[in-house]
């Protein structure tokens, strides 16, 4: 890596195409991401885009990350997967206690892995919390250093923590990986390399200086314009890269493809008028998804002030930009998938069926709802959002 630029991480991602495209047909059969493989992009600091400087890591612009996520993704989707969840979790940081955080990313090669809040409450204790139970989907958890629980407050008087706002509060909770047992769940149609597996705790206490929360938007300890978005804004965005990635990896592939390929009785795909106008407008879907993203981070990032938080109708345009995003990309790879024809339908055979899995596994979590369209467009009517909107 030392021959490829360190100021830019969408170089430094890109300087690992190759070696990724090596080594995909294994991180899908083993379910795993491999060495050496995982140590160059820790080297290239794939990981650690959104982490504070402060503690070690780049800050980047979002645009920047998103361009990296798109780029790592083009060539695996599960590994870029995990490279944005990474990122993603290390978000908390600015919200922790500076030596706390400085603790957890102490080294250079911590990633925190956790799942979604489930029905499992963490009991408010002296100094901390103890928890038990057991929480799913813990993408990047076989690469992590440190892990997380989400939960709902229990105090000692058997009521549930409230936030400022009257509502329970989540709280996330951060400890050691190897205080959590995990289980080898991960077996799915797609994303297989993410082994986004289960975990489970036995009567855990974590100490209240490793514990913060991210579902409210609230200023962060730590100042700079990076933190004025919210955790779960920064989130969809790093799903949108890896969506559009894998749209971008297919329509690539596919035009490699309809250079080639004749099909019984047809003219050769690259001179059919249908497939040449579905390719044009598939590139414009995708470039003009990823360009609205851009323009929308990029107007919000120059404005805002070190300290603080994005309002409400900057937080629904993020939403709308990256729901845009996803849902384009979505309808790139059905595209390719149906004109690729028998050349997509057999596992390991080529390009398009590995990364058809992958973006339908990705289009069934959250950030891919349909729903989120209704909810920008209500608040962009002046409706007031049911809860609080990130």
């Amino acid at each position: 890596m030392n021959h490829v630029s360190q100021t830019d991480p969408v170089a430094r991602a890109r300087a690992l195409g190759p070696e990724i495209d090596d080594i995909a047909d294994v991180i899908e059969a083993t379910r795993r991401l491999p060495e050496p493989l995982l140590t160059h992009m820790h080297e290239a600091r794939m990981f650690h885009l959104f982490l504070p400087r402060v503690l070690g890591g780049e800050e980047v612009h979002p645009s920047a990350y998103l361009d990296a996520v798109t780029e790592i993704s083009r060539h695996d989707g599960s590994l870029g997967w995990n490279m944005f969840v990474g990122n993603s979790s290390a978000l908390l940081a600015p919200y922790l206690p500076l030596e706390s955080a400085r603790a957890i990313y102490a080294g250079g090669r911590t990633v925190v892995a956790w799942g979604p809040p489930n029905q499992y409450r963490a009991k408010a204790v002296p100094g901390g919390y103890r928890i038990s139970g057991r929480w799913e989907f813990a993408s990047g958890c076989r690469q992590a250093s440190w892990m997380g629980a989400h939960a709902l407050v229990e105090e000692k008087d058997g009521s549930v923590r409230l936030n400022a706002a009257g509502r329970p509060t989540i709280r996330s909770l951060l400890f050691p990986v190897e205080k959590a047992r995990l289980l080898d769940t991960w077996n799915t149609i797609g994303l297989r390399g993410t082994a986004s597996d289960s975990y489970e705790l036995d009567d855990l206490f974590v100490p209240e200086e490793f514990s913060s929360t991210r579902e409210e938007p609230a200023p962060p300890r730590l100042p700079g314009k990076l933190f004025s978005f919210t955790q779960q804004g920064l989130y969809a965005v790093g799903v949108a890269g890896v969506q559009t990635g894998i749209a971008r990896g297919m329509l690539e592939a596919f035009m490699d493809l309809a250079a080639e390929k004749v099909p019984r009785g047809l003219a050769r795909l690259a001179d059919r008028e249908m497939v040449q106008d579905g390719v044009a407008r598939a590139e414009a879907k995708l470039g003009a998804g990823l360009a609205y993203l851009r323009e929308v981070l990029g107007e919000i990032y120059d404005r805002v002030d070190e300290v603080g938080t994005i309002g409400l109708r900057d937080r629904a345009r993020v939403r709308l930009a990256c729901a845009n995003a996803i849902q384009g990309a979505i309808e790139v790879a059905d595209f390719v998938y149906k004109e690729a024809g028998v050349s997509a339908i057999f596992p390991g055979a080529g390009p398009f069926e590995r990364r058809f899995r992958d973006i339908h596994t990705a289009s069934q979590q959250i950030q891919s709802r349909g729903a989120h369209f209704a909810a920008v467009g209500s608040i962009f009517l002046g409706n007031e959002p049911e809860g609080v909107f990130y």
